[in-house]
């Protein structure tokens, strides 16, 4: 019984040495890559891989028309969102998703699966999409290897494009920033930070300067002033209460604020104002010093 019992040990032995042999790593044909983008504090990232057009004419031919696609080579091409986002005018929901398209002459159909982790399209089921939008392709200089790459981002908006083989197809990609800055003010004011006037004012601040949730905000600022009064949160305060219709409550508050502030409180407001971009808040508080800069 040894003997069939160490032959039955080195087969396993040898099979194993096998499949660990397959799996020694080496380069791959269409090697990963991976692109991310912020906007406002919203997280993109697309992870792929990066097939070559190696002299084969692809789209129509490698690529065929009228076919789902993964997008790029392999695994499936995933797309990640931190925060819900709007793909195209369209509502995607804050997660992660495999990435699909079905290329035609004309424009394409894009696809957030809700399946991330299949190999290529082949497991494709329209059942599991999250999200289909119609985008319209570009001529483009040529590109030897696919590549994504986020365009023009700012504060509430960016265009994701692939890139291939002479075409650029764009996705437009907004997020509502402020909802976002909000909501995560929100939960930072429920930490420490919440026993201090600065959060309180800041919040208030930015949904004023957004245009934004304001009777929380006056209760923000009003929480803000409780804590602790200063010129720059009473004045976010009288700020809200002019937003909010109450022009004499507003004006009180300022006269009141401006009554008790130093020369360098004053300074100190109107340049927070100026990085906010309030030029002429800026300047209306500077001009209360008496004309001087």
């Amino acid at each position: 019984m040894r003997l069939p019992a160490l032959a039955a040990v080195l087969l396993v032995l040898s099979a194993s040495a096998a499949s660990a042999q397959r799996q020694l790593a080496a380069p791959l044909a269409s090697p990963h890559a991976r692109v991310a983008q912020t906007i406002g504090l919203t997280d993109l990232a697309v992870d792929y891989h990066r097939p070559a057009v190696g002299g084969r004419t692809v789209w129509g031919e490698l690529v065929p028309y009228g076919e789902v696609w993964r997008a790029g080579a392999n695994e499936n091409t995933v797309f990640t969102t931190s925060t819900d986002i709007q793909v195209e005018g369209a509502t995607l929901p804050a997660g992660t998703y495999g990435l699909h398209v079905i290329p035609t002459d004309g424009d394409w159909t894009v696809i957030f699966s809700t399946v991330s982790e299949a190999w290529g399209s082949y497991s494709y089921d329209p059942s599991e999409d999250a999200l289909r939008v119609a985008v319209t392709p570009r001529a483009a200089p040529p590109k030897e290897r696919l590549a994504y790459r986020f365009d023009a981002p700012d504060d509430d908006s960016a265009t994701l494009v692939l890139h291939w083989a002479g075409r650029e197809v764009p996705v437009r990609i907004g997020a509502d920033t402020p909802a976002v800055v909000l909501a995560s003010m929100e939960r930072e004011l429920r930490g420490v930070g919440g026993f201090f006037p600065e959060g309180w004012d800041q919040i208030a601040a930015y949904a004023l300067d957004a245009g934004r949730r304001l009777d929380d905000a006056l209760a923000w600022a009003d929480r803000s002033v409780e804590l602790r009064p200063g010129f720059g949160n009473r004045m976010t305060r009288a700020g809200l209460l002019d937003a909010l219709g109450r022009s004499d409550e507003a004006a009180e508050a300022r006269d009141a604020a401006y009554a008790d502030a130093s020369e360098e409180d004053v300074r100190t407001y109107a340049r927070a104002r100026r990085r906010a971009g309030d030029a002429a808040g800026a300047d209306a508080a500077l001009g209360r010093l008496g004309g001087r800069p």
